[in-house]
């Protein structure tokens, strides 16, 4: 499975999202500060899943329609920070999607994640973290699940690894930064979190007109887990 991450600054990037999807085959395609207003139902044989409807920038999830039925939607408000109760930028920071594998006949779980801006507290992108991955259980317990998305944390990240892994997940980083605005803050910021799946690799795609830097995760369920998926799903 190839899945994309995109955060595309102020829906700026909206325009190269039909290239980056056929270019590099993607199967999901996940957002972060969308204009969910202007958002295409299909984009290149990619199926809108959901978009978040509270945020002025929001999420959403595309994933291949003849690869996936979308089984269930989760999203998510979590613990704001400051920039959030004075701007509102951002009202639902996590959107989950349960998919069935046609072929394979098994589920999994994707999700779009955008924790809080700079201005808030590492302590409190960790609960938002944190929260999310918990509440995507609730799509599936047992189920693989892949949460990609800026994660706005560029320094730490040793102690946010080991925070992801006290819970059952692994984090990955891309091969390269992600995020070129300010020389000070660039870095990785865009990272893949999962349980349940073997991560092949993360990498950055060419920058384009987001200060963010596309993602590429390739990743497949691990076979343990894949009995309890398809357990799930009935498969005898």
């Amino acid at each position: 499975m190839k899945v994309i991450s995109y955060n595309l600054r102020k829906h700026r990037a909206v325009g190269e999202l039909v290239h980056l999807v056929e270019h590099h085959g993607a199967d999901v395609l996940c957002l972060q500060e969308a204009d969910t207003s202007d958002l295409p139902e299909e984009i290149s044989g990619l199926r809108l899943a959901e978009s978040t409807q509270r945020n002025r920038l929001g999420l959403a999830v595309y994933y291949r329609e003849n690869t996936y039925r979308a089984v269930d939607v989760r999203a998510l408000a979590l613990k704001k920070s400051l920039h959030d109760r004075v701007l509102k930028p951002a009202e639902e920071r996590m959107l989950g999607v349960r998919l069935h594998d046609i072929d394979e006949n098994l589920d999994l779980i994707v999700a779009s994640f955008h924790a809080a801006p700079l201005t808030a507290l590492n302590s409190l992108r960790r609960h938002q973290i944190r929260t999310a991955l918990t509440e995507l259980q609730q799509l599936g317990e047992g189920l693989p699940a892949l949460m990609v998305g800026d994660y706005n944390y560029p320094v730490f990240k040793e102690h946010l690894s080991q925070h992801v892994r006290e819970h059952g997940y692994e984090l990955n980083l891309s091969d390269s930064r992600t995020y070129t605005r300010y020389r000070f803050f660039r870095g990785h910021y865009d990272f893949a979190t999962s349980i349940g799946f073997e991560i092949d690799r993360v990498r950055t795609l060419p920058q384009g007109l987001s200060d963010h830097l596309p993602i590429l995760v390739t990743a497949r369920p691990l076979a343990g887990v894949r009995r309890v998926a398809e357990a799930q799903t009935g498969v005898a």
